[in-house]
Order: structure tokens, then sequence, then C-alpha cells
């Protein structure tokens, strides 16, 4: 039975709105991508860093990022304060940094970030997303599953470097130290644009951690990949006023895949 007519204004307004919340809805991941995740003779001691807050799968928008409350490297348990090599930059016209680290000696780096807490009005919460990554110094295969004591965290149960494009990685969601049963862990790939998706549902994969707080995942392509495990902790004030609103930590490990020739 043909529509009525007037009908279809109204339509077209309920599809557009709907489209709306469903880009609005697009996950967001705190970047901390290295130039390299391996460091050996060839490719040199110096390491640079993207740190970006975005939509990775979708190559953007980027939102606001302000100085981070911490970005530093823990190595033999030692951790050093980096904040002062970050160079500030803008990315779809919005705040982002730059960084570029040394690496002088063998082992295993764990390279983080705290952000400054991102108030996100559409969602009523405040985000804040505890990001690392792994990288490994001269073949040392050290060290690759430490912790550096985030209140939110994922530990590596497979090494996170040296992937092959396939392989599954497993990791396990801690929260203030103890595993978390049931955890929510959101996947995104790092894409440059080039990757056509069949419709918004594959722009963030959604998995969910078994009773002991690990989780599986097999990384179809080669490039960066980001895990972020999402857990509602503690309120904040709305910068507007004193409403205090909800604060999502989020856990998040980027890791690579290399494909084999």
């Amino acid at each position: 039975m043909p529509l009525p007519i007037g009908l279809f204004p109204k339509l077209s307004l309920a599809l557009a709105l709907s489209t709306v919340a469903i880009s609005g809805a697009q996950a967001h991941f705190q970047k901390l991508i290295p130039s390299t995740n391996v460091v050996d003779q060839d490719n040199g001691r110096q390491v640079t860093f993207d740190l970006t807050f975005t939509h990775p799968m979708t190559n953007g928008p980027a939102m606001e990022m302000a100085k981070p409350v911490q970005f530093g490297v823990q190595h033999n348990g030692k951790k050093t304060d980096l904040l002062g090599a970050l160079t500030a930059k803008t990315v779809d016209g919005k705040g982002a940094f730059d960084a570029t680290a040394s690496i002088k000696a063998p082992g295993g780096y764990a390279f983080y970030v705290e952000p400054t807490p991102y108030f996100e009005p559409a969602e009523g919460k405040y985000i804040i997303q505890y990001t690392k990554t792994v990288i490994d110094a001269f073949d040392s295969g050290e060290n690759w599953d430490q912790m550096v004591g985030f209140p939110v965290e994922i530990e590596p149960l497979t090494r996170p470097y040296g992937i092959w494009t396939g392989n599954v990685f497993s990791g396990m969601v801690r929260h203030n130290g103890a595993p978390v049963p049931f955890a929510e862990v959101e996947i995104e790939y790092a894409s440059d644009g080039s990757v056509t998706l069949p419709n918004a549902t594959f722009a963030t994969q959604v998995i969910k951690a078994d009773a002991n707080g690990i989780f599986h995942y097999a990384m179809p392509k080669d490039g960066w990949w980001v895990f972020a495990a999402l857990i509602e902790d503690g309120t904040l004030p709305v910068p507007s006023g004193d409403e205090q609103v909800p604060v999502e930590r989020g856990g998040v490990l980027w890791v690579k895949t290399d494909a084999m020739n």
C-alpha cells in the first residue's frame, strides 16, 4: 500500500536523525601509535608517536585533546616522565600531540598516556582513556606483559608485538588490579581511509571477556589495532556547574600486526 505523500518529509527527517545518531555513537579512542613497535639496529633508536583523540576506523573526525595529565615510559620497572617531549599539533582543527623518544638499551618499553578528562556532552559523561603500547628494543623479548598501574588496564596475555595478521590476541581486563568478569571490550583498526565498511556496525568490533576477565580476538588486517575496556567508575562535576556526571575509564592498548609475505 502506498504511503501518504505527507509522510515522506517525516520519514526523511527520521532517517536523517538516525544517521546523526549512528555517526554520533562512534567509539572514541586515544591514539598512542609509535613509528615502530620493534627497535633494532636497522630502524634506529628514535621513535615518534602520534597522540590524537579520534575515531580510528573512519580516520576521524578528531576531538579536542588537552595536554595530558601524564605521558611517559616504563622500562625495567622505572618510569620516566616524557611530558616535555610533547609537541602540539592540530588534526581536523582539533588539538593533538606528537612526541619523540630515544631508546638506548635492550628491554621492553611500555609507553603510556593519561589524558585530561574529556567531557562528552552528547553522552553526559567524562571519558578518560588510560592508554599504553609496548615496544621491544634489540630483540630482548622481555617485560612485554608489564603493567603501568592504571585504574583500568589491559594485561597482555599475547606478546603485543611480532604478531602476524590473523593471529589471535589475548588479554585480561583489570580494574584496580583485579580481573573484571565479562568486561566489554571495544576494538578498532587504525584505517587510513582505504577500508570500506559494509555499514556502520563494522567500525567498532565489540566482544566480552570471560568470567576471568580474559578476551580473545583475531585481527584480520595488517596495521595498528586498539583494544579498549570501558568501565564507569566515579563522577566529576560538569565544566559549567556543580552537577556530577559519570566517568568512563578506559584501559586502552595498541598492538600492531604484520602481513606474512
